[in-house]
């Protein structure tokens, strides 16, 4: 199985993803954004590019302008691309692709950061240490666990992906990708250590692992969340985000 997909939580036995679906009427800027004091904002060509960049920006308060950090960098979105997610599946135009599970395709939208993961326990708060055979991200839209990372140490292992046995997964951060059993819409969505420039994720973001060290240090110093999107979309984001409309 490849790497990939999309969670939001983990305990012992298994912690639900993402907030809810409410997101979905909220519209294009979520509401927890005005909570957000970091924001890293992933730009695509189109909805096929594999390869994009990724900008961090900064603010002190909820009134405040973002201001960038550091300069853009290189990331690698799904082996097929970007596909809009679940909450912001109504704002697909015709012939772009909505998230399907199994698709290979990065989700586009705005989420927040959940909890950093690795192979190692580290000085990181709520920090996720990964187990080989033992941390599932739950890909089964059948499971009532789908979505979820689950801790399985004996018994019936759910489907799933065996997280700990992932070298690209040695460091990473939940993204918090609110997904739809029923819709298939999608699961195990992660910013993770990329293989290269060249290489595609299952339906991730992919960086060096020094940058994804980084992203980990900032979320978990607060509310931090990502916009993933292509160039073509930015309008459909106007007031949201640095450089569109009122985001400026």
């Amino acid at each position: 199985m490849t790497v990939c997909r999309s969670v939001r939580g983990i305990m012992a036995a298994l912690l639900a993803v993402g907030s809810t679906n409410a997101l979905a009427a909220e519209g294009a800027c979520p509401a927890f954004l005005e909570s957000a004091r970091s924001l890293v904002v992933v730009t695509a060509r189109s909805v096929n590019a594999t390869r994009a960049l990724l900008r961090l920006f900064q603010r002190n308060g909820p009134s405040d302008a973002w201001r960038p950090i550091g300069a853009s960098e290189s990331a690698v979105l799904g082996a097929t691309g970007l596909a809009w997610g679940h909450p912001f599946r109504g704002m697909a135009r015709a012939g772009e692709p909505v998230k399907a599970e199994g698709d290979r395709r990065t989700p586009i939208g705005i989420y927040r950061f959940g909890r950093s993961f690795g192979f190692h326990a580290s000085g990181l708060s709520g920090q996720l240490v990964l187990r080989p055979g033992e941390s599932i991200c739950v890909d089964d839209p059948a499971s009532a666990a789908y979505n979820t990372i689950v801790t399985s140490r004996s018994g019936t292992r759910p489907r799933g992906e065996d997280m700990g046995a992932q070298p690209l997964y040695r460091r990473g951060l939940v993204i918090d990708y609110p997904s739809d059993a029923g819709r298939r819409a999608g699961s195990c969505i992660f910013l993770h250590v990329w293989r290269g420039p060249g290489h595609g994720t299952a339906g991730c973001v992919a960086l060096p692992e020094t940058r994804v060290a980084a992203l980990q240090a900032i979320a978990g110093r607060g509310e931090t969340a990502i916009a993933i999107l292509p160039e073509g979309a930015l309008d459909r984001f106007s007031g949201c985000l640095p450089g569109v409309g009122a985001g400026r």
